[in-house]
């Protein structure tokens, strides 16, 4: 609901409530596409520990695509197996780096060195960041967010000092966490269900036993009384958690001696040390979703809209999509070249998102900690029979999030159905990711269709139009016409994908595909086709070359103002 208040100047275009990652990372993706984005933050400097550490490759490639990536795999380790043994029984490992990403690896770090390296890269990047401020209340109206800070103590940061500011902002966003004020404020908390009967117990520290110390693996023990993870935090160090039934275990953090106690136990490794701990702690858990993750001109990204369970290491993942995926909207938005129906679908897509992604997790602890006798047995037997059990017993058999996708999006419109796509199964639809090919460039050197879908010459926020020619010579003035039906839209950026014609130098960016690696990919057959990705590399448009109108009413609806 908007309020008619005082619409003067603005203090930032965008406005951000929290500095944990996806906050921080909301603050690189504006700033990458030139807004001018504060954030503000209680804490004055980043919280110790690990806690959420690792990046899987579809996160890693949206944190690519607004070129921050390479600063954290700077700082973590790469993950190239996970082991898994299900009742002291050792099942086939998975090689979770072989994914069609160019980021198979998983990296692993740490939050805290996490969230120093995405300060640094925000303010590189000219993002303006206040620590030690908390935000006390807001108004939204039709043409912006008033909002009300405070300034902390110094010894205390809960204490307020000083008179409150007011702040003025076109958008707010809120990623202040689990606890979220702004979820509160815009009416959206939620009662979360608490897993009843389990616990976890953790411990960073140095790690000896008789399995490999290297860090690009990890060590998932399923036991019967629940689920243990190793696996490697930056420095050195390896966390061991233990996600188990809470029968006679004492309700505060753990020792040193009782967490090696346990490993050893559950390792059948006598040998098992553990030393130089920097980390001791415990937890419950509760989990669920925001019903909207926008209301007006204010949204929510990160554990500010949902309670996520660690089954697969998801939550800090799935805040990654949050923050990218809202950044190039409010960028289009704010230069006026995107009609309401962009910022309109963040809602749907990220909430909705958010929503399937809870229900998967509760799957995971039901498998990895709530099993009973019985549904050991049937894991037991799984295992013998089923190569990737090691995945799907934790709820998912896409860790790596490649198969996110929107399928309810408004901002889909795909033309390439019926029996094209049941000779093609493997054909991405609309609100799929965009997969990546191998092609060759205009100058002979080899590169891939992913290089020219982010930032597509230079533009931020640029979409990408893929026109295949369907290995026909003859298709080539239709994509050239396809192209001049969408010219007036500058965000959409064309490129031929050919596998038979011959481009003109004068053509548009052209991508040879001679081997048909790119087509394949796509499932394009023999009938030339436009395929419009958008700035997060999700498809939003399939349509047949020879039918430019759809394709032109398409951009109509998305990228006008008023949606003509």
């Amino acid at each position: 609901m908007t309020t008619q208040i005082n619409t003067g100047a603005f203090d930032a275009d965008v406005i951000i409530v929290g500095g944990g990652p996806i906050g921080l990372t909301t603050a690189c993706a504006l700033a990458h596409h030139g807004v001018d984005c504060l954030l503000i933050e209680q804490r004055r400097e980043p919280k110790p520990y690990s806690r959420a550490n690792n990046l899987w490759a579809r996160p890693q490639e949206l944190l690519a695509s607004i070129g921050i990536r390479d600063a954290i795999a700077e700082k973590s380790y790469q993950i190239h197996q996970v082991n898994t043994l299900l009742n002291g029984r050792t099942v086939d490992p998975v090689e979770i780096a072989d994914v069609p990403s160019p980021y198979g690896p998983v990296l692993y770090s740490g939050q805290d060195v996490i969230e120093t390296t995405l300060a640094e890269q925000a303010l590189a990047k000219g993002g303006r960041i206040e620590r030690g401020r908390k935000l006390t209340g807001f108004v939204q109206d039709a043409s912006g967010v008033t909002i009300t800070l405070a300034s902390v103590s110094e010894e205390d940061e809960d204490e307020i000092v000083g008179p409150p500011d007011t702040l003025r902002c076109r958008y707010l966003v809120g990623a202040d966490g689990a606890k979220s004020f702004v979820r509160h404020e815009l009416g959206l908390d939620f009662q979360p269900e608490k897993l009843p009967n389990c616990m976890n117990r953790q411990v960073d520290a140095k790690l000896s036993w008789r399995r490999s110390t290297d860090f690009d693996h990890l060590w998932f023990f399923y036991y019967p009384r629940g689920f243990c993870g190793v696996l490697p935090v930056w420095g050195g160090y390896h966390r061991l958690f233990f996600l188990a039934d809470d029968t006679g275990i004492p309700d505060r953090d753990p020792t040193l001696e009782e967490m090696q106690a346990i490993a050893r136990e559950v390792t059948e490794d006598e040998t098992l040390t553990l030393t130089d701990p920097v980390w001791l702690t415990h937890s419950r858990f509760q989990h669920g979703a925001a019903k909207h993750y926008a209301v007006d001109r204010v949204f929510l990204v990160g554990d500010a809209g949902h309670l996520s369970l660690p089954a697969g290491g998801q939550g800090m993942n799935a805040g990654f999509h949050d923050a990218v995926g809202l950044a190039w909207r409010l960028a289009m938005t704010l230069a006026g070249q995107a009609a309401p129906i962009v910022l309109d679908s963040y809602d749907v897509e990220r909430g909705g998102e958010h929503r399937r992604l809870d229900a998967q997790q509760v799957r995971g602890f039901q498998n990895s900690v709530y099993r009973g006798s019985i549904k050991d047995l049937g894991m037991d037997v799984a295992a013998r029979l089923l190569p990737n059990i090691g995945t799907l017993i934790q709820g998912s058999a896409d860790l790596q999030q490649l198969s996110v996708c929107y399928r309810d999006s408004p901002l889909n419109d795909d033309r390439l159905g019926g029996l094209r796509d049941l000779l093609h199964r493997h054909a991405p639809k609309a609100g799929e990711r965009a997969p990546d090919a191998d092609v060759i460039d205009a100058d002979g050197t080899s590169t891939t269709v992913f290089t020219h879908l982010y930032n597509p010459d230079g533009q931020s926020w640029g979409w990408s139009l893929l026109a295949f020619d369907g290995r026909r010579k003859e298709a080539l003035p239709r994509l050239r016409q396809a192209f001049d039906a969408v010219e007036g839209w500058n965000c959409v950026r064309p490129r031929l994908v050919l596998a038979a014609a011959v481009a003109d130098a004068d053509d548009a960016t052209t991508l040879s595909d001679l081997d048909g690696e790119a087509h394949a990919a796509y499932g394009i057959g023999d009938t030339a086709a436009l395929i419009l990705v958008r700035p997060d590399g999700h498809i939003a448009f399939r349509g047949r070359a020879d039918q430019p109108d759809l394709l032109r009413a398409y951009c109509h609806k998305v990228f006008d103002l008023h949606g003509a």
